[in-house]
Formats: C-alpha cells, sequence, structure tokens
C-alpha cells in the first residue's frame, strides 16, 4: 500500500523524530511505502493542494507554528480549514505541546490530536488504525463498464441511482451521471458492500449519508438533486435513515 504523507512543522528536530519513526514503522510492515514530503510552512502545503500538484493521503500537522510576527500561533488549526475549505479529505493528525486546540481539532475533522514529544508506540497505533480503515475504505467499490472500460467506483461517491427504463443512472458527488445496462436487482446486489446504500421502492438505490433532509414526500440529496418519494417508503427510508445514524454514534 502505498500512502502519501505529508509533515508539516517549522522545527526540523521534530520533522527529523516523526519521519524516523514513520521510516521505523514502514520497515516492520513491509507492504506499506511511505512517500514523505515535508514542509515548514503551512502556506506551501496549502498552495500544492489547491494547485492540484500534491494529494497526500495522511496530514501531520504542527498546531503552533511562527508567524509574521515571529511569535507561535495556530497557523496549523487555520491550515486545516482551509484545506477542507478545498474538499481535502486527507486523515489529519494534530501535533502539539498543548491540549488547548484539542476540542477545535474536531471541527475540521482531525484523525488524531496528538502530543509531543511524539511517542513512537502511540504513533504506531495510530498508523494501525490508520491502515485499517483505509484498507476497509478502499474495499468499498464497484466495477462498472463505462465506454468499453472497466472503471472502479468507489460506493461512498454514489448520491443515489434511478431506474430510467431497462438502464440504470447513478448519481455521483461530481456532478456526473454513468448510465448502466443493468437490472436494479443487480445493481442493488452490487452495491450491498456499503450498509449506507438502501432500496427505495422499485426505481431508486438511496445513500444514506448524502440526504440532507427527509420529509413523507421527498428526500433532498447533497447534491442539490431531490427524489420524490414512490408511496409507502417514507416510514421504512426514515427507520433506516436512523438506525443508520445510531449505529455509528
Amino acid at each position: 500500500m502505498t500512502v502519501q504523507i505529508a509533515l508539516c512543522d517549522d522545527e526540523t528536530a521534530a520533522l527529523n523524530k516523526t519521519e524516523e519513526i514513520l521510516s521505523d514503522y514502514e520497515q516492520k510492515n513491509r507492504d506499506m511505502d511511505f512517500i514523505i514530503e515535508r514542509f515548514k510552512r503551512a502556506d506551501e502545503l496549502l498552495c500544492m493542494v489547491r494547485e492540484g500538484k500534491y494529494l497526500p493521503h495522511l496530514i501531520f500537522m504542527d498546531v503552533y507554528m511562527t508567524g509574521e510576527t515571529g511569535e507561535n500561533v495556530p497557523l496549523g488549526l487555520g491550515a486545516a480549514r482551509q484545506l477542507r475549505d478545498m474538499g481535502n479529505e486527507a486523515k489529519l493528525v494534530f501535533l502539539t505541546t498543548s491540549k488547548e486546540y484539542a476540542l477545535d481539532a474536531f471541527e475540521v475533522e482531525a484523525f488524531q490530536y496528538m502530543l509531543k514529544p511524539v511517542q513512537p508506540d502511540k504513533l504506531f497505533s495510530l498508523l494501525d488504525r490508520f491502515r485499517k480503515e483505509i484498507e476497509e475504505e478502499r474495499e468499498k467499490y464497484i466495477l462498472l463498464r463505462v465506454e468499453g472500460e472497466i472503471m472502479k467506483m468507489p460506493v461512498k461517491n454514489i448520491v443515489y441511482c434511478e431506474a430510467q427504463g431497462k438502464r440504470q443512472c447513478i448519481y455521483m458527488t461530481d456532478g456526473t451521471e454513468v448510465l448502466q445496462n443493468l437490472t436494479m436487482a443487480k445493481l442493488y446486489e452490487m452495491c450491498s458492500v456499503c450498509q449506507a446504500l438502501v432500496k427505495v421502492g422499485a426505481s431508486y438505490i438511496v445513500h444514506l449519508e448524502h440526504i440532507d433532509s427527509l420529509n413523507a414526500q421527498e428526500a433532498q440529496m447533497d447534491n442539490g438533486q431531490k427524489i420524490y418519494l414512490p408511496r409507502g417508503t417514507y416510514r421504512c427510508l426514515r427507520e433506516q435513515y436512523l438506525d443508520y445514524y445510531c449505529g455509528k454514534g
């Protein structure tokens, strides 16, 4: 498994220590291939991500870094917010000497908040968890034939599927629409790798995580589209929606 890792810290010693622990983990786990990029300034990382030149899977970010005034300020949090605003979904690990901003880390969906100096056993445990989650995410794909080619489609990017005659239209988070010459039953069987994809009547498969709001008449999806619910499907969909999110919690 190849993993792009960004280390962002204005202290060389801290960068060296984190990279050393990562290298030790990599040597002990031969199937892991870490490609590490070091950044001493958060804006350098942001620039590369914004321009599409760099797409890390895992980011280690120092909370406090030297600002324009020469003082240590929480630049890492600001950079993390900008990354999320860009739509970057990298696993984000904050490294810091203080617990002060631990709650703020939740706002940017941080993967972990760790205190310096970084302890090898704690970082190894984090990497084990990261590895497990990535492996689970990579398992949740369906293979579709698109224009004569086989395409690997992440199920998390499916907003919903709709039956259109003898074909099925799959609406994706990026706005694309993928037509398939499959039965709804076959497509639903393929989507069963993801418990968040549920059948609604005879015409729809809906991704529960992409529902913004729900009432007896319609489901408002987060891509701006509405699904007008077939008669008698609301109660079941509502229960599936609540069960799914209660289960996640």
